[in-house]
């Protein structure tokens, strides 16, 4: 099987771009819309998106199909045909809400149920694609360009269509809306026409960690045709759970990711709260944030490829050392809650967006190498599980911290203590994710296959397993 090139990893990155593109327009524009020039309560936007990550629960039946089917590009284009049409009926459907709320939220749920399909259809076949697709030093790198690329997509989205939107009209926001989903779903078609290649030579294709593990123990190699494909999803996923690797990894992507996002909707509010930060003063501290993330993507794909065969280059040691540096930095935030405006709040924030960044995407680089570890024909199913997974978590994360927040501040008269105890708490959550990345790298494994978080081949012992 040919291995995909820079090109063909910069044209899946554009998916990932089509995707972010439709994504923040529902999750960021339209929330704007409902609340503020519609008047309607806050808590409608917030269980809209909610709903589409419950979709998301969907990922791995999803990702089956795509296994049985041995193709993932027709799910890959449906999936963002499906995304852009929710896309589309989510902003008629907020415009609706305008003239008449019952019909217009009736509407908006059943987009945004599109929208979480989409997504899942989408994202879950893309990331397999680049698992079985690309050559193990270069995982964390493709992890790197697909991620930023990604949110390049909310940026340019974000930029251009806030232009486009003035002056304010809900006809105005449907044709910006329906128009930019169009725009995203043609990218993304041309995109990925043709990178799978022809379906005689990719249908079920082993990777590369797939033929050493499948050479080690012939049971666990999958072809078209055999039980492996044929099997009932329920029962593939009960395989899937019975690994011990994948289960313990799906368990450490939801608590990490749970960490991860739980401190998104409070970050500004303590700056506001605690050391006075202006709405503006706030904001940028939210884009010194996003800096770091990148920062930190960058030096893991960097890292990987200059030392790739050592240790520094490890996936397992950035997957491990990020979760503990995120730890660090919520834990200066809980002290900065303490001391107020005496303590380094930018330098810190900027500390916590690289440490997640380097996380993030070591995460994602060894959930590409431990999709195939496993034995080839349940490469969608791991994918579809570990994306449930982080699906759960964000749509829980944000929400469980802002209730944190309240419950604590319920209780603590001073903010910045009650602030710094959710803080702390957060911090907890990465050294327990911490915890779990090791125990997987001692896991018992498959007997062919090699856990992602080991430090030796195939999959993390650097970013040889990772970029």
């Amino acid at each position: 099987m040919t291995q995909l090139g820079w090109l063909g990893i910069f044209r899946l990155g554009l998916v990932q771009t089509a995707l972010g593109a439709i994504v923040v327009l529902t999750t960021s524009t339209l929330n704007r819309v409902m609340v503020v020039e519609l008047a309607l309560p806050a808590m409608l936007p917030g269980v809209l998106v909610a709903l589409h990550y419950v979709v998301q629960m969907l990922r791995p039946r999803m990702g089956h199909g795509s296994d049985v089917g041995g193709r993932r590009t027709p799910w890959i284009i449906g999936g963002m045909a499906v995304l852009a049409a929710g896309g589309t009926l989510a902003a008629v459907a907020t415009a609706w809400m305008a003239t008449d709320q019952v019909a217009g939220v009736v509407l908006a749920v059943f987009a945004f149920l599109l929208i979480g399909a989409g997504v899942g259809s989408a994202g879950t076949s893309l990331l397999v694609l680049l698992a079985k697709r690309v050559d193990p030093t270069r995982r964390a790198a493709a992890a790197t360009v697909v991620w930023m690329m990604m949110i390049l997509g909310f940026a340019l989205t974000a930029g251009i269509t806030g232009k486009l939107l003035d002056p304010f009209t809900t006809l105005r926001l449907v044709q910006v809306v329906a128009a930019t989903s169009l725009i995203a779903f043609i990218v993304a078609l041309l995109a990925v026409l043709g990178v799978e290649g022809h379906p005689e030579a990719s249908r079920d294709a082993p990777s590369p960690d797939q033929t050493a593990a499948s050479s080690r123990n012939p049971e666990l190699s999958g072809t078209p045709g055999s039980s492996t494909q044929r099997t009932p999803f329920r029962a593939a996923l009960a395989q899937v759970w019975g690994e011990s690797q994948a289960r313990l990894f799906t368990l450490f992507v939801f608590v990490s990711m749970l960490a991860y996002s739980a401190q998104d909707l409070i970050l500004e509010p303590f700056a506001g709260t605690v050391f006075g930060y202006t709405p503006g003063e706030s904001t940028q501290l939210a884009g010194l944030q996003h800096g770091g993330v990148f920062a930190g993507m960058l030096l893991v794909a960097l890292m990987g490829s200059v030392f790739g065969g050592r240790q520094i280059g490890s996936l397992k040691v950035w997957t491990v050392g990020g979760c503990i540096a995120s730890a660090l930095a919520l834990f200066g935030l809980a002290a900065g809650g303490f001391m107020s405006g005496d303590w380094p709040l930018r330098e810190t924030v900027f500390a916590l967006g690289v440490a997640n960044g380097a996380f993030a995407v070591a995460a994602i680089a060894s959930m590409m190498s431990l999709a195939g570890a496993g034995g080839a024909g349940r490469e969608g199913v791991r994918m579809g599980l570990w994306g449930a997974a982080q699906a759960i978590a964000f749509g829980l994360g944000g929400f469980a911290g802002t209730v944190a927040i309240d419950i604590t501040r319920a209780f603590i008269e001073s903010p910045g203590f009650a602030y710094a105890l959710v803080f702390a708490c957060e911090g907890v959550l990465f050294v327990v994710s911490a915890v779990m990345a090791l125990r997987i790298a001692g896991a018992p494994v498959l007997r062919a296959a090699r856990d992602p978080l080991v430090a030796d081949p195939p999959f993390m012992s650097g970013v040889e397993g990772k970029a």
